[in-house]
C-alpha cells in the first residue's frame, strides 16, 4: 500500500530514542523526509548515525536538539527544521515523559513538572506548528500519549492527568483545525519494548533474582497477545493515521496496547 508519504516532510520529538526513534525508521521506509528533536544532540546524533548505516541518504534526515518544556526553544526548532527541509507536513509527539510518584508522596512542583514534561513539551511546538500548517491548508498531528491518560494509576496522577489533558487538547485541536484541512489524531501505546521498558525489565529481574529473558517472559504473559509490543508496531499505527490513507480520521484516540485495556 503506497501510503503517499514520499518526501514528505515529517518533525519527530523525542525522535532520538525509542517510539519517536522507531517512527523514525518508518516514515524513511515510505520515502519521507525526517527532523529528529530532541533535548540531547549526543542522542539525536547517535540516532542519525544509526539511520545513515541502515542505508538512508544524508539529506533525509535532520536533527535539532531544543528543551520542548520552552516555548522559545519550541518555536526554534520549528523554524529551524522548516529552513533546512520545509514547512512541516506532519507532526509527530513523542517527547517527555512524567515521573511516576505515589499520590501520597506528590508535591505542587511534582504537578507542574509533570505537565510541564508531558503536556507542554507537546504544547509549545503543537500550537505554533498548526498554525503554520493552517496557512498552507494542510497538515497531519499524531500525538503518543498513553492509557494513563484514561484510566487512572495510583503511582502516575500526575503523569495521567498530562495525559488527559492532551487528549482533550488533541480532540480539541482536530475540530477546531479541521476546516483548515488539518487531521490531528493521538495514540495510546501499553507496555513496549523501548530502552526505557528494558531498565524497568532489568531492575525487575535484578529485584526477582531472575534473567531478563524471564522479567520479559512474565511481562508478556501478562498481555492478552502474550507479548510486550515492539516499538515498531506502535509507529506503524502512527505512520497509517498520518498518512493520506487516514484522511477521515481525525479527533480519533487509538489505544494500541494488544487488548491490556478492557475499556470502550
Amino acid at each position: 500500500m503506497d501510503l503517499e508519504l514520499n518526501q514528505q516532510h515529517i518533525l519527530i520529538t523525542g525522535g532520538s530514542k525509542g517510539i519517536g526513534f522507531a517512527c523514525a525508521q518508518a516514515f524513511l521506509n515510505e520515502g519521507a523526509v525526517v527532523t529528529l528533536v530532541s533535548r540531547s544532540q549526543s542522542n539525536l546524533d547517535h540516532a542519525r548515525a544509526q539511520l545513515l548505516q541502515q542505508g538512508v541518504d544524508a539529506s533525509r534526515v535532520h536533527v535539532c536538539a531544543a528543551d520542548l518544556t520552552l516555548a522559545s526553544d519550541a518555536a526554534r526548532a520549528l523554524e529551524q527544521a522548516c529552513v533546512a527541509a520545509g514547512e512541516i507536513d506532519v507532526l509527530v509527539n513523542s517527547a517527555g515523559a512524567a515521573s511516576r510518584i505515589p499520590a501520597f508522596e506528590l508535591t505542587p512542583d511534582d504537578w507542574h513538572d509533570a505537565m510541564n514534561a508531558k503536556f507542554f513539551s507537546y504544547i509549545n511546538i503543537l500550537n505554533p506548528a498548526l498554525q503554520r500548517m493552517a496557512k498552507r491548508g494542510h497538515g497531519s498531528v499524531v500525538n503518543i500519549v498513553g492509557i494513563g491518560g484514561k484510566v487512572a494509576s495510583a503511582v502516575h496522577v500526575a503523569g495521567g492527568a498530562a495525559n488527559a489533558a492532551l487528549l482533550l487538547a488533541s480532540a480539541g485541536l482536530a475540530a477546531a483545525y479541521g476546516p483548515k484541512g488539518i487531521r490531528v489524531n493521538a495514540v495510546n501505546p501499553g507496555r513496549t519494548l523501548t530502552d526505557r521498558m528494558q531498565g524497568l525489565l532489568e531492575a525487575e529481574a535484578a529485584q526477582h533474582h531472575i534473567s531478563l529473558e524471564e522479567a520479559t517472559r512474565r511481562a508478556g504473559a501478562k498481555m492478552p497477545l502474550g507479548r510486550v509490543a515492539q516499538a515498531s508496531e506502535i509507529a506503524n499505527a502512527v505512520v497509517f493515521l498520518a498518512s493520506s490513507k487516514a484522511s477521515y480520521i481525525s479527533g480519533s484516540m487509538l489505544t494500541v496496547d494488544g487488548a491490556l485495556t478492557a475499556i470502550i
